[in-house]
């Protein structure tokens, strides 16, 4: 199904061939900014079709992906997960492109108008960012969530995925390719980097020459260290996600046990997972227990406190690390802690601004903790787990961005864009 690669031969080929590949996607992102809406929705249908066409093929390369990487002896179970696509999985991929398809065009919106007192109309209108550079490790997946998402929101995207995933990426991007093709629309609007080599990542940090206009890695700690050391161009940071249960004294504890269960177990390998359980010790002598022999018995290890060390012999004790470690497993640190006020400081201590929530019947606490937690996702009375762009209605999400650029939180077609200032007069100057 993929076509062949072009050969590189050494660091001068490299160059030539990401050189190339910017060229190629600046030239598509000139061409996509001015698209209309029909004609990107047209891509995005022939994409959708294209990857429910070809999920076998798309399920053997990553079958190949997968067998490589369990014959690898330093692969974890968490990455295997993150790594493996099943049939649901490429349904919802295909789903995906189905939702972004159907959401508003953001292009051209105008977001705000004023008139001034010289009679001058002023607009601030929604455009693309122009080029995004998507880095990416193990989730095949983002291939498909970046492209489309870029495609919907008028950007061209350079995508380079782990090489764990490469043969997935390939065969996801193909269906790609064809979408665009379909449409008449630049098949350079989404370029995968067609290479293992590790130094296109740092030629795409460079910027290719102007390139890019802005980064966005998907991976982990080791990734997004480099790219913050090395970037020459705007990164939407995506940080490691140390998330929170805080249980408060007034919470339902069915409903707390359900919300912890599912925030720690339903997926360990994904970034919205809880690591880190935190208890009022206002309701500690009846939530505590039932909570970790809850989490034990479903096959998480507890790391805690003396307090939760005490409410059941099989809690490991926790080290300093662990209440800053996102473990990507089936482990959770575990602490008790002085009320809302305690909780809110443990997070601000060790948190990394992705995603916290609140178990609690008493609305005052849940507003102090909703208002004062400084992450980009904050929930009340729900699971960590939808911190995922599909659960906000994004379709799909290139990311979940922990810093303070306009995007944060799942980053959708939406936070792809920027803006800029139309002005109408009617020959004004100015004194």
């Amino acid at each position: 199904m993929a076509a062949p690669l072009k050969a590189v031969d050494g660091n001068a080929d490299l160059q030539a061939l990401m050189s190339d590949l910017a060229t190629r996607a600046r030239a598509a992102a000139r061409v996509l900014a001015l698209a209309p809406p029909e004609q990107k929705n047209r891509a995005l249908e022939a994409m959708e079709r294209a990857i429910r066409a070809n999920s076998a093929a798309i399920l053997a390369a990553n079958a190949e992906d997968v067998a490589e990487a369990r014959a690898s002896s330093n692969m974890t179970a968490s990455f295997i997960d993150r790594l493996t696509l099943t049939p649901a999985r490429v349904e919802s991929m295909a789903e995906g492109i189905g939702i972004v398809r159907g959401i508003a065009d953001p292009i051209g919106i105008v977001t705000e108008s004023w008139q001034r007192p010289n009679g001058m109309t002023i607009e601030r209108v929604r455009v693309p960012l122009g080029v995004v550079g998507v880095i990416f490790e193990s989730r095949p997946n983002v291939a498909a969530d970046a492209g489309v998402l870029c495609l919907k929101s008028g950007n061209a995207v350079i995508l380079r995925g782990g090489s764990d995933s490469f043969r997935s990426c390939r065969a996801i991007h193909d269906c790609l390719v064809q979408g665009l093709r379909d449409a008449g629309l630049p098949e350079a609007a989404i370029t995968l980097v067609p290479t293992r080599d590790r130094a296109a990542v740092g030629m795409m940090l460079s910027g290719l020459n102007g390139a890019i206009d802005v980064i966005v890695p998907r991976g982990g700690k080791s990734l997004v260290a480099r790219v913050e050391q090395e970037a020459r161009v705007p990164v939407f940071a995506h940080l490691e996600g140390v998330n929170h249960v805080y249980i408060d004294a007034s919470a339902d504890l069915a409903m707390a046990k359900s919300i912890v269960l599912n925030a720690k177990m339903r997926r360990t390998g994904v970034c919205g997972a809880a690591e880190t359980l935190l208890v009022d010790r206002a309701a500690a002598g009846t939530n505590l227990k039932p909570l970790v022999e809850m989490l034990l018995e479903a096959g998480c290890e507890v790391r805690g406190d003396d307090a939760v060390q005490k409410a059941d012999a099989r809690v490991k004790p926790a080290s300093d690390d662990d209440w800053d470690t996102e473990y990507l497993d089936a482990i959770i640190a575990a602490k008790v802690v002085d009320g809302v006020d305690g909780a809110i400081a443990h997070i601000q201590n060790h948190g990394s601004h992705h995603t916290d929530a609140i178990v609690s019947a008493d609305e005052v606490a849940a507003k102090k903790f909703l208002s004062e937690v400084d992450s980009a996702i904050v929930l009340h009375n729900a699971s960590t787990q939808f911190a995922d762009g599909g659960e906000f209605g994004f379709g799909a999400e290139i990311g979940i961005a922990t810093g303070r650029f306009h995007a944060r939180g799942p980053v959708g077609a939406e936070q792809l864009t920027s803006f800029k200032y139309r002005v109408h007069g009617t020959g004004q100057t100015r004194p």
